[in-house]
C-alpha cells in the first residue's frame, strides 16, 4: 500500500483523494473478511486483473507468468493443443484454432465455448488456470467439453509441441496465376517468411490472395511490416490518445 500512500500525499483535489481512499478501504475489507486468507500482493493483483477487464477487450494486467506466456505464444513454438483462447463476456472461448495442430485436426472451431477441461468445469476459472490445465507433456491426452450452437460437444485431443508455421503459400489449381497466402497469426516470423514467399514468386504470378481469417493478432511490428510490403506511401498506423498522436 506504500504506492497508494505516496499518491495520497500528492493528491491535490478532494474527489481524487476520496476515490483512492475507497480503493484502499476495499483492499482492507478483503484482507480482513474474505472467506480465505490472502496475501496482500494476491489481493492487489486480482483487483487489477478484474478492474482492467472493465475498460475494453484489449486491456489486461499481466503478472510475470502472464507476460512469459505472451512471449511464448509470439515466438512461434510452444507446447499444448494449438488453440488461442480468451474470455468473452466472462466465458472461456476459443478465439481460433491454429492451423495443422492437434486442436485443428480434432475439429475445434472459433467461438466454441469451453465448458469443461477434462472433468473440471471452467465456470469462474481464470484464463491462467485454463491455460495451465490445457498445457502438458506432448503425447498426453486431454478431453474438452465444448458448446457450439447451443449443443455440447466432447473432443479428445493429444498434446504436442506446437510449431506454428504462421505463413503458408499455395498454388490455386483453377487459377495458376494467383498465389494464395495464409497468415494464421502475427508471430515474430511473419515478415521474414512473407518476404521469402514474395521473392520466390516475383515475375511468376499476376496476383496474390492474402487470407487473414481467424487470425487472432500478435506482434504489432509484424503486422506493420506486412502492410509495409504492399503500401508504398502514407501512414501505416496512428495511435490517438490523450497525448500527442503517435505515428509508426
Amino acid at each position: 500500500l506504500l504506492l497508494f500512500l505516496v499518491i495520497l500525499l500528492n493528491a491535490k483535489d478532494t474527489p481524487r483523494l476520496e476515490e483512492y481512499m475507497k480503493f484502499m478501504k476495499v483492499v482492507g475489507i478483503i484482507e480482513r473478511y474474505y472467506v480465505e486468507e490472502l496475501p496482500i500482493n494476491e489481493i492487489i493483483e486480482k483487483l487489477l486483473k478484474g478492474g482492467l477487464k472493465e475498460f475494453d477487450a484489449h486491456s489486461s494486467f499481466l503478472d510475470k507468468r502472464g507476460y512469459k506466456e505472451l512471449q511464448v505464444t509470439t515466438k512461434g513454438e510452444f507446447g499444448g493443443l494449438g488453440i488461442v483462447v480468451g474470455m468473452r463476456k466472462g466465458v472461456l472461448t476459443i478465439i481460433s484454432p491454429i492451423d495443422d495442430t492437434p486442436a485443428y485436426r480434432a475439429g475445434v472451431k472459433s467461438n466454441d465455448v469451453i465448458l469443461k477441461i477434462n472433468n473440471k468445469a471452467t465456470l469462474d476459472m481464470s484464463l491462467d488456470e485454463a491455460v495451465n490445465l490445457m498445457r502438458g507433456k506432448p503425447g498426453t491426452k486431454i478431453t474438452l467439453t465444448l458448446v457450439r450452437d447451443g449443443k455440447p460437444i466432447i473432443v479428445h485431443i493429444t498434446r504436442a509441441i506446437i510449431k506454428v508455421k504462421s505463413v503458408k503459400a499455395y498454388d490455386l489449381k483453377d487459377y495458376p496465376n494467383i498465389k494464395y497466402i495464409r497468415i494464421s497469426s502475427f508471430d515474430k516470423n511473419v515478415v521474414s517468411s512473407l518476404k521469402k514467399i514474395l521473392y520466390n514468386i516475383r515475375g511468376r504470378k499476376k496476383g496474390i490472395i492474402i487470407d487473414l481469417r481467424n487470425n487472432p493478432g500478435g506482434l504489432l511490428n509484424q503486422a506493420i511490416g506486412t502492410l509495409d510490403m504492399f503500401i508504398a506511401k502514407g501512414k501505416l498506423l496512428s495511435e490517438k490518445g490523450r497525448g500527442k498522436e503517435t505515428r509508426v
